[in-house]
């Protein structure tokens, strides 16, 4: 199932945020406008239209809802121009980075800018449990970069860590954009719970589906050179347990020991690692982690009230999984 099927019961008003964003790049400075259509065009668009489906269960207001939605998708734009800036990426999306066109300052400022934004859109909608939603959201996220810095190329981290870290990164904002949602649309404490369990339970499938396509994707689709992760020394799933499988002799364990080494040799030991984890079961290991977040995000969609959005929710969660096995 494609997306765009997926999308249906909202296409038309996940038109009215892609007008939302376009409005951002109109802008009196042309050197910010210039950034600005450039980093806002592209994307999926998975996390507003989550706001929007979820927003279908119960009283859809839609002015409110698609100001959210906007601000979900600033929100998750800001925070890949700074990861890009922080990582030195040189490509996201099969396109050069901000950072790489225009340097790290401007990139750095750019997704200050966003930030912004996406705050100014939250405000707009008037709900003050949002507003602050939105504002923890920002911390957690901040808090989840700043913890992966610090853990940069150390082997000794365990799952825990790992899991705390894509909660922080990935599923925190995926779980804002289905309770706002839930909350803009009035849906009872008990909905807007299960809503947002399935956010962040979707959230963390869909990160650790990202960190397997790192290992066995193709830079075409990832829209990034493969092995980036290990480019940067951040430890996935895929790499603990390939530390775990081969404890001695691994590519993993001495591209994190020896930084220093020269970039055909760093190179080497990366695509080392990446032949041992599409030669071994790990993959098959991950996937079976990331399907069991997936069936745990639907495990309660079915006492909610009956709504085209449900089956979509429930379609969009085994599409996370199935991006590529």
């Amino acid at each position: 199932m494609e997306l765009s099927q997926i999308y249906a019961p909202v296409q038309e008003d996940l038109a009215k945020v892609e007008s939302q964003l376009r409005s951002v790049c109109q802008v009196d400075f042309p050197r910010l406008a210039e950034l600005l259509s450039y980093i806002l065009s592209g994307g999926k668009g998975i996390r507003p239209a989550l706001t929007l489906l979820v927003g279908k269960f119960y009283r859809y207001d839609i002015e409110r809802l698609v100001l959210m939605a906007t601000a979900i998708e600033l929100l998750h734009t800001a925070t890949l121009v700074h990861d890009d800036a922080i990582d030195n990426s040189s490509t996201r999306r099969g396109r050069p980075t901000i950072n790489y066109l225009w340097g790290e300052d401007r990139a750095v400022l750019l997704g200050d800018y966003l930030f912004a934004k996406a705050g100014e859109f939250a405000t707009a909608t008037g709900n003050l449990r949002v507003i602050m939603l939105f504002s923890q959201t920002l911390r957690t996220i901040s808090s989840g970069e700043l913890a992966q810095t610090f853990d940069a190329f150390n082997r000794e981290q365990t799952r825990d860590h790992y899991f705390e870290r894509i909660s922080c990164k990935t599923a925190s904002l995926f779980a804002t954009a289905t309770e706002s949602g839930a909350t803009l649309s009035q849906a009872p404490e008990a909905s807007i719970e299960i809503l947002r369990e399935y956010g962040y339970n979707l959230g963390i499938a869909f990160q650790i589906v990202d960190d397997i396509l790192d290992f066995v994707g193709t830079e075409k689709e990832m829209g990034k050179p493969i092995g980036s992760d290990l480019v940067q020394g951040t430890l996935t799933l895929p790499a603990m347990l390939l530390l775990e499988r081969y404890p001695k002799d691994n590519p993993v364990a001495k591209l994190f020991r020896n930084r220093g080494m020269p970039e055909a040799e760093k190179q080497e030991k990366i695509r080392q690692a990446i032949e041992l984890v599409r030669g071994s079961p790990i993959v098959k290991e991950c996937f079976a982690v990331a399907a069991d977040y997936s069936a745990k995000a639907c495990s309660r969609l079915n006492l909610l009230p009956d709504s085209p959005s449900c089956q979509a929710l429930k379609d969009l969660a085994d599409l996370v999984i199935n991006r590529r096995k």
